[in-house]
């Protein structure tokens, strides 16, 4: 149990998750119980990439956390959260997805609509995402048709499928926080 954290980040929606508008940059939120992760308190997470699978909305703060600090591996829970900088994290999300969507391009030949979006074109946005839909839904199926007929489960095969996922989200991970970094970089 810590009792300070300078930078974490927490994504927020139109209000809080308990209703209460989002305070204004600088001003402290207090939690006036005992901190439980997941339950109750003010979360955040150290890595900006960890937050995301908490994000309700697309605004992401810098903030700094004190009080009590209980740690786990993903995120923090505090009784003390302070938002020191915020931004429209939107244009950065759809940044890193189109950065990481190129980075597997190799993997499949997508429609000309697909590649225009990947390559900025945002009018190309819908029709690129119900091709990508469709490409991606008919390559699961092919996917789980190939694992059916592999009926002896190759061990070696999952395992190395496995590190090749954990290595991705290992790389994914750090290219999203390097952004972050960089967005936020006057007050990291």
């Amino acid at each position: 149990m810590g009792n300070f954290v300078k930078a974490a980040w927490h994504f927020v929606g139109n209000r809080l998750r308990d209703g209460a508008p989002i305070p204004k940059d600088g001003e402290k939120l207090i939690y006036p119980g005992q901190p439980i992760l997941c339950e109750r308190g003010l979360h955040a997470s150290l890595q900006a990439f960890d937050a995301l699978q908490y994000a309700p909305g697309n605004t992401l703060c810098l903030v700094e956390c004190g009080g009590t600090v209980l740690h786990s591996d993903d995120k923090l829970v505090c009784t003390e959260r302070t938002i020191l900088a915020r931004m429209d994290a939107e244009p950065l999300l759809r940044q890193f997805a189109r950065s990481q969507a190129l980075a597997v391009l190799h993997l499949w030949e997508p429609p000309q609509v697909v590649l225009d979006y990947l390559m900025g074109d945002d009018a190309a946005r819908y029709a690129a995402r119900y091709a990508a839909r469709d490409a991606a839904w008919a390559a699961a199926w092919a996917a789980a048709w190939a694992a059916a007929g592999d009926a002896a489960g190759d061990a070696a095969g999952a395992a190395a499928r496995a590190a090749a996922r954990d290595a991705a989200w290992a790389a994914a991970k750090k290219d999203f926080n390097a952004l972050v970094a960089e967005a936020f970089e006057d007050w990291l």
